[in-house]
């Protein structure tokens, strides 16, 4: 009997990594961080353990991220850490290698395209397919896109927010931005060193977004939270406190840069299929739409009801399994709506 291993979907996330492995569903969910000697080139950690290393280590190590924007920034690196992720959940162990999906962002360059897929081949795939993320958060999401009806999903990730429109199993209209989580984070690490001279680093800032960081500040609780940096003046450790409304102050364009996209694509969808969105509404997936208030900014901004999916950091991993469950069913041609592969 052939010892097949199980088929695999990745959500290559810029910040983060899930891994779902068919019949065992989401068994990895780790941050997309790889802490690397840069005098020998050797891996030292991979994920969770790397990540801890941000902004904390000796000069001859580096923690970073490999995947910038929703693209590979670093091949090499982005196929050791693929290699490690697929050990961890036991791929090995099979005799033959095992099919995986991977997402890409909507508007991805046919280089970055094949980067993606050629990195996962040679981490150890039998087969690399590629499914494009607003499609796979729709499949994720447990949304009906097969229907002759218009469905809109906003998947908000680290590095880029993907919106697309979908009917009939397939895209309609698409459009990606290179803006997300990593953003947000950007921007009030500025806005702490324009207005209180602060020097935080990227950690302090998600961990501010986390806690006090909201899009709709007329809903959100009032409070302030202390934060801890370097003073850029005197070089000295200086603490301060921002409030919820300084933090949404801070993350202003990039979450204009959201709605102007989520509009673009509604004012190039179809009539027929706008007039759906107004019974069916958006769902938003994605960590960023964790963010306090963002379905309420949406739904103010397009006058179209806006809620959050069930899950929305593992809708875009879920709809990768569950487009591998629909390989064998459909035609393998390159120009496939759903997804395209590489031997």
């Amino acid at each position: 009997m052939f010892n097949f291993a199980p088929d695999i979907g990745i959500d290559l996330g810029t910040a983060s990594v899930l891994v779902y492995v068919k019949g065992r569903g989401i068994v990895l969910r780790e941050p997309s961080v790889v802490a690397i000697n840069k005098d020998t080139g050797q891996i030292l950690a991979v994920g969770t353990e790397a990540r801890r290393m941000l902004g904390r280590t000796p000069g001859n190590i580096v923690a970073m991220r490999p995947i910038k924007e929703g693209v590979i920034a670093d091949f090499d690196v982005t196929e050791k850490m693929l290699r490690y992720f697929i050990a961890k959940v036991g791929a090995r162990r099979y005799l033959f290698r095992p099919r995986i999906m991977i997402c890409i962002p909507a508007e991805v360059t046919g280089v970055e395209e094949r980067a993606v897929r050629q990195a996962a081949i040679q981490a150890g795939a039998r087969q690399a397919h590629v499914i494009e993320e607003p499609l796979a958060a729709a499949l994720g999401a447990g949304m009906d896109i097969s229907q002759a009806s218009g469905s809109m999903v906003v998947d908000i990730g680290g590095g880029t927010t993907d919106v697309a429109v979908l009917s009939l199993g397939g895209i309609v209209c698409a459009s990606s931005v290179k803006v997300g989580g990593d953003k947000f984070d950007e921007a009030i690490a500025r806005y702490a060193r324009r207005e209180f001279n602060l020097l935080i680093g990227e950690r302090t800032a998600e961990e501010l977004k986390l806690e006090a960081g909201t899009a709709y500040p007329r809903r959100a609780e009032a409070r302030s939270i202390s934060i801890r940096g370097r003073d850029v003046m005197t070089g000295l450790p200086k603490a301060v406190e921002l409030s919820t409304v300084q933090v949404w102050e801070a993350i202003q364009e990039p979450l204009q840069a959201v709605v102007d996209v989520v509009k673009d694509v509604l004012e190039r969808t179809p009539a027929e299929l706008a007039a759906d969105l107004v019974d069916k509404g958006i769902i938003l997936t994605g960590g960023g739409a964790l963010l306090h208030g963002m379905d309420l900014l949406i739904s103010q901004e397009t006058r179209i009801p806006a809620v959050l999916a069930d899950d929305p950091i593992s809708c875009v991993a879920l709809g990768t399994g569950r487009a591998l469950t629909m390989l064998n069913y459909l035609p393998q041609s390159s120009n496939n709506k759903l997804f395209r592969r590489v031997m």
